[in-house]
């Protein structure tokens, strides 16, 4: 029994700490389970067979190919049409069509396919977004409540309960407890949004729909760190290509644009200069004015080297004076981009990221967490949330919109937000769907819901609601699978060597004998407060059994109890990292750790008090 409680409070500090992944942990404490003799490989491996996991993996194929098709986000995005200037209306039917939409799709889903429509609609009525992507988070964790599927720790209860010999809970038995939670979070808050987050980036972001190119070169300190050089007659670089001189390895900087004499004065923009993008196989011919970005020190031995006479920001291109205060983008232009944390850049240094050869772009700048990164990029590490600022022309720009698993382009929401994949395929995703909820909600048909779940996905699938199987792989979220189906026999360990016991026999003896309620309350804060520090599915996982055992000593029904471990479990807010949600709106919405305990503390906690009395009422003792 020690052993175990061990490795579970090990695997608690390593899901707390984040340094390493949780499925890792996850499987690292099953690994350990093994050796020491506590589960034999075929009790380790039942996880992994587990019908809540075939479930999920079913789940979010499904919920991938209702964001593919755009089928969730064309009805969201009308009836959010319905909000029209009101903040306090925008403000409710994100809620609601939120907690809807978090119903049947998984919440991390829900929040990716609400993000840019949520984001657009702030700037279309210029309310500031901040107050609107935390309430966001929390909405589809609270909708996830309303139904079998909506969240993972209901399939866990769902198990416990059947396993057990209970009948079973139907489709819609959490529906009283979802609209419980979302009334409850829709009163709370309003307010505390108002409070803690309106002021967030207000100053910076009042009456202003997005920023302008000047703005984003003023915020990026390119007129600080860009100079200007241009090639004299003999100089050693005229006639070789950008690659051939490897100018960032010898001098640590960069070459951003050429600039040179054209025939055409059609442009308003230096009238009688063309821009060209610095490629790799651009070659540097006499009187070329470069735009380099980099320290003036390093920029100024690079001229001197080369024989480049270095231009003030006044002097002459051509025949207009090219003033920073009246800079203008035609041809090339520039634009931020956040990476996205499945994106292949997380963690490679710029100079490998490919930016230049795959879209014709380069890096100039890097955001994290409001500092800004602008001189030896090459060699920086990028991070995922990081907001990057490229520069190319508007058409590579636009390129960068067709990956966005990778990275997410910001100053188009609009755009972003109407962009709709395989909308042909909706109605075809909307059946299917039906579908599937219809199965799982009558008993009379005979199809078990996880049965139900496959069914739909492979149609999904079958019927082209993705471009190919492998997007269909992409949608699932591996590393949660891995987690849930390496925690669940932790759960059988602990029943094997008596701690779910002695847990609940300690419940039971400390709080049992003051009533039902105060044992509830007992499950339920305890399961609050460990889904802050470890993930909501692997807190009921370990919870629910030892919430069955309690009520079954006290001789009361169970049901309450395990409701009190899934709300308990999904309703947590205090934390960025309690649930995927919460942590995906964080950098969009430039909050912080305390961002979260100021708003997401007193709902959890008010959450609580409610439930304690609610959940006998709907499922009585």
């Amino acid at each position: 029994m020690y052993i175990t409680l061990i490795v579970l409070f090990l695997s608690a500090i390593f899901f707390m700490s984040g340094k390493v992944r949780s499925d890792l942990v996850a499987l690292c404490a099953l690994v350990l389970l093994i050796i020491f003799g506590i589960l034999t490989p075929e009790e380790a491996l039942t996880g992994f067979s587990n019908s809540v996991v075939i479930m999920m993996i079913g789940l979010f194929v499904v919920g991938g190919a209702i964001f593919q098709t755009g089928l969730a986000k064309m009805i969201s995005s009308r009836i959010l049409k319905l909000a029209g200037d009101s903040e306090l209306k925008l403000f409710i039917l994100i809620v609601l069509v939120t907690a809807f939409i978090g119903a049947f799709v998984s919440n991390t889903g829900t929040v990716a396919l609400m993000l840019p429509i949520v984001v657009s609609m702030a700037m279309g009525t210029q309310i500031n977004v901040s107050r609107l992507l935390m309430p966001l988070a929390f909405a589809s964790s609270m909708g996830g409540m309303m139904t079998l599927i909506g969240t993972p720790p209901n399939l866990v209860i769902q198990e416990a309960l059947t396993s057990a010999g209970y009948a079973p809970l139907t489709f819609f038995s959490f529906t009283p407890v979802g609209l419980v939670c979302v009334a409850v979070g829709l009163v709370i808050l309003i307010p505390l949004s108002k409070i803690f987050l309106t002021k967030k980036g207000d100053k910076d972001r009042k009456g202003k729909k997005n920023k302008s190119l000047k703005e984003l070169a003023g915020e990026y300190q390119l007129f600080q760190n860009l100079c200007r050089v241009r090639v004299e007659s003999r100089s050693p670089l005229t006639g070789k290509t950008i690659q051939e001189l490897s100018i960032p390895q010898r001098y640590n900087v960069g070459i951003m644009e050429v600039r040179r004499q054209s025939s055409s004065s059609r442009r308003h923009f230096f009238k009688t200069m063309s821009q060209e993008m610095a490629a790799a196989d651009t070659i540097i011919q006499e009187n070329d004015i470069l735009y380099v970005l980099g320290d003036f020190t390093n920029v100024e031995h690079f001229a001197e080297e080369n024989t480049l006479k270095l231009l003030d920001t006044h002097a002459t291109e051509g025949t207009v004076e090219a003033k920073s205060e009246e800079l203008e983008f035609t041809e090339i232009g520039i634009a931020e981009i956040v990476l996205m944390p499945a994106s292949n850049l997380v963690n490679k240094p710029v100079k490998d990221s490919g930016f230049r050869e795959k879209y014709g772009v380069n890096i100039l700048g890097i955001q994290r967490k409001r500092q800004y990164i602008l001189k030896n990029l090459k060699d920086e590490k990028m991070h995922s949330g990081d907001v990057l600022l490229v520069q190319g022309t508007w058409e590579n720009i636009a390129r960068l919109s067709e990956d966005p698993s990778d990275w997410v382009v910001l100053g188009q929401p609009l755009a972003e937000a109407a962009k709709v994949t395989l909308n042909h395929k909706a109605p075809v995703a909307a059946i299917i769907m039906l579908g599937m909820v219809v199965m799982m909600m009558f008993d009379f048909i005979p199809v078990a819901p996880v049965t139900a779940v496959m069914i739909a996905g492979l149609l999904m699938v079958l019927t082209g609601c993705f471009r190919n199987v492998e997007a269909a792989y992409k949608t699932i979220n591996w590393e949660s699978i891995v987690l849930i189906a390496a925690m669940m026999p932790m759960s059988l360990a602990l029943e094997k060597t008596g701690a779910s016991n002695l847990v609940s026999q300690s419940l039971v003896n400390g709080l049992g004998s003051y009533g039902p309620y105060i044992l509830l309350a007992g499950i339920y804060f305890t399961t609050s407060l460990m889904t802050m520090f470890i993930s909501n599915t692997a807190t009921a996982v370990l919870l629910a059994p030892i919430a069955l055992q309690s009520a079954i000593q006290i001789g009361v029904s169970p049901v309450p109890f395990l409701f009190a471990v899934t709300v308990g479990a999904s309703m947590c807010f205090a934390s960025p990292f309690s649930t995927p949600p919460n942590a995906l709106v964080m950098p969009a919405g430039q909050y912080t750790f305390m961002d979260y305990v100021k708003v997401g503390l007193p709902l959890q906690i008010i959450m609580g008090i409610v439930m304690i009395f609610v959940l006998p009422l709907i499922f009585p003792f």
